[in-house]
């Protein structure tokens, strides 16, 4: 199941909701925290650069998956 269709679609899919997710959570945090006061200072960078690095590690997890479906290396860091 590494290279059909449905996979594909899935995973499109599945990137489209991360993507909107993220730009969703990087729009309102900063308003929620100013609707109550607080100066936030560095915390969306903080934010941004966490969601980052999630996002970065989970596209390395993937790399080494679909290099793992080409036979030459059989990789599971989440088992």
């Amino acid at each position: 199941m590494c290279f059909t269709l449905s996979w594909l679609a899935n995973l499109l899919i599945f990137i489209v909701v991360v993507a909107a997710i993220i730009a969703i959570l990087q729009l309102l945090i900063p308003w929620v925290f100013s609707l109550m006061g607080v100066d936030l200072g560095p915390i969306p960078q903080i934010i941004r650069i966490i969601v980052i690095a999630i996002v970065v590690i989970a596209v390395i997890i993937f790399v080494f998956d679909l290099i793992g479906c080409l036979g030459g290396l059989h990789y599971h860091p989440l088992q």
